[in-house]
């Protein structure tokens, strides 16, 4: 059986290694939280509780911490159509503005639903780049590849974006007899 005293011994001399595989999957500011909230539900580990791998614990409970956060991450920047800020005051002069809010809401939704569709490597890339401001070189670090690497991958995440918001139902593009074209910036 693994005692209270044994895990936090074991988190200790792994803190760093912990630390490094969180920053393969989080923005490095969230590192330092999901390291200390592995440490949090270690010590709330009850003591009858038999942990026959203490290290992989550690390791598996700070992994599905990170993987948790990027969830609630994606959440966050996936804003439903309930939580738009319509401008509703009875006036039906208002109607172009609600239809405005309603149709930028579904872009943004069809937006977040071609993000989506990104290969993963590239999606990181593309919203470490887009949502958080990373620079090419944070991104480089925190992925582990090169920034010729990230510049690629932010090319190509913006040029299939580019592609599935031009195939959006022209009843989303705007007013129905807008013909404007989509770009994401």
């Amino acid at each position: 059986m693994t005692s209270k005293e044994e895990l936090e011994s074991v988190y200790l001399s792994i803190r760093r290694g912990l630390m490094r595989a969180v920053s393969r999957l989080v923005p490095p500011k969230e590192i330092e939280d999901i390291v200390q909230e592995t440490y949090v539900r270690i010590c709330a580990v009850k003591t009858n509780e038999q942990i026959l791998h203490p290290r992989s614990f550690l390791y598996r409970t700070a992994k599905n911490l990170a993987l948790d956060h990027l969830k609630r991450a994606e959440t966050r920047t996936s804003v439903s159509l309930e939580d738009a800020p319509f401008a509703i005051d009875g006036n039906n002069d208002d109607n172009d503005q609600v239809y405005s809010n309603v149709s930028a809401m579904q872009e943004f939704e069809h937006f977040c639903e071609a993000v989506r569709h990104l290969p993963l490597q590239c999606r990181k890339a593309f919203v470490l780049k887009k949502v958080y401001g990373y620079s090419q070189k944070e991104i480089a670090e925190h992925l582990n590849i090169s920034e010729n690497t990230v510049e690629k991958h932010i090319a190509m995440g913006l040029g299939r974006c580019r592609q599935f918001m031009t195939q959006m139902p022209a009843s989303l593009n705007g007013h129905p007899d807008s013909n404007r074209s989509r770009e994401i910036r």
